[in-house]
């Protein structure tokens, strides 16, 4: 989720008067972790306690024998350190002081699921054989065509450093940062503050670099009304895209939905409207009194790049 928009309130009783707080949350959250251990910016703040994880980024793709990272996020988007990250062959990684972990691919091609120690829920990789993943050049053949200004996206392809921090990706000329790492595979978070449209994206591992490939950049906003939501009460969550006039396709997930309910479902999709005005809208009800967290992403297949 890092990076997707969190509409996050509380439903609760003050001498009979309801109330209600929503606010977004931009990767600016994204956690003292990195700030600390990469640029060596924070000693004396505090790191997102371990016992806050709640999203496993695992290279859709690893390779035999060849190591990979993967990431641990808060509910904020936080990159979170002192994670354990169980596999399904037995194998343990804690993530450090930035949040990630390194750990080498299995011997055996295949499938293979991790998860949070102590949590439900998995997230699978398929392993792969060297063979399959050319490592003498660098070569991007996956990519979205869309992506936000302000979460992770995805990109697959060959010649990757399986050590995040190894691999250089910059959009618009500035860099990003790698969050989860495969010889096959990048999970990339944007510059802040980078503006909505189209921009050239560039990855490199050391000498090798890949052809350049261009994507659309969008932003979210949401538009949500702070008054108050009582139990029963509908309301509408509308997220505005800035940067296109084309429809974007977006997920709209309730991460609390014993306090409210989302029409639709637990995870619901909507395409925007597209034109001048792009908007899309998700309906949300009050259910019982406590803490509600919407969480909205854009979602955007990988295609071939274009350069």
């Amino acid at each position: 989720m890092g990076g997707a928009l969190l509409w996050r309130g509380k439903l609760h009783y003050n001498r009979g008067v309801r109330k209600t707080t929503s606010r977004q949350m931009r990767k600016g959250m994204l956690g003292l972790a990195v700030l600390c251990a990469v640029a060596g910016a924070c000693r004396a703040q505090q790191a997102p306690a371990a016992s806050g994880a709640r999203i496993l980024l695992l290279p859709r793709k690893i390779v035999t024998g060849e190591r990979s990272t993967l990431a641990v996020l808060d509910v904020n988007g936080r990159l979170t350190p002192g994670v354990t990250v169980v596999f399904s062959n037995g194998d343990k990684v804690t993530t450090d002081a930035t949040g990630r972990a390194l750990f080498v691919g299995p011997l055996n091609a295949g499938v293979i699921f991790a998860s949070l120690e102590g949590r439900a829920g998995r997230v699978t990789s398929v392993i792969l054989s060297p063979a399959e993943v050319p490592s003498s050049s660098l070569e991007v053949t996956l990519a979205p065509r869309v992506a936000t200004v302000s979460d992770r996206f995805e990109i697959s392809g060959h010649g990757f450093c399986g050590d995040a921090d190894a691999n250089k990706v910059s959009i618009g000329g500035v860099p990003g940062l790698v969050l989860a790492a495969s010889p096959a595979y990048l999970t990339v978070l944007p510059p802040a503050d980078i503006d909505p449209g189209f921009a050239r994206v560039e990855v490199s591992c050391g000498a090798r670099k890949a052809t350049a490939f261009t994507a659309l950049f969008v932003s979210l906003e949401l538009d949500a009304s702070g008054a108050t939501l009582a139990p029963g009460e509908h309301r509408e969550l509308t997220v505005r895209v800035r940067g296109s006039t084309a429809k974007i396709n977006l997920e709209a997930r309730n991460l609390a939905p014993d306090v409210a309910d989302l029409q639709g479902g637990t995870t619901v999709r909507a395409a925007s409207s597209g034109g001048a005005d792009n908007v899309a809208h998700f309906a949300l009800q009050g259910k019982q009194h406590g803490s509600f967290l919407i969480s909205i992403r854009l979602v955007a297949p990988l295609v071939t790049p274009r350069p």
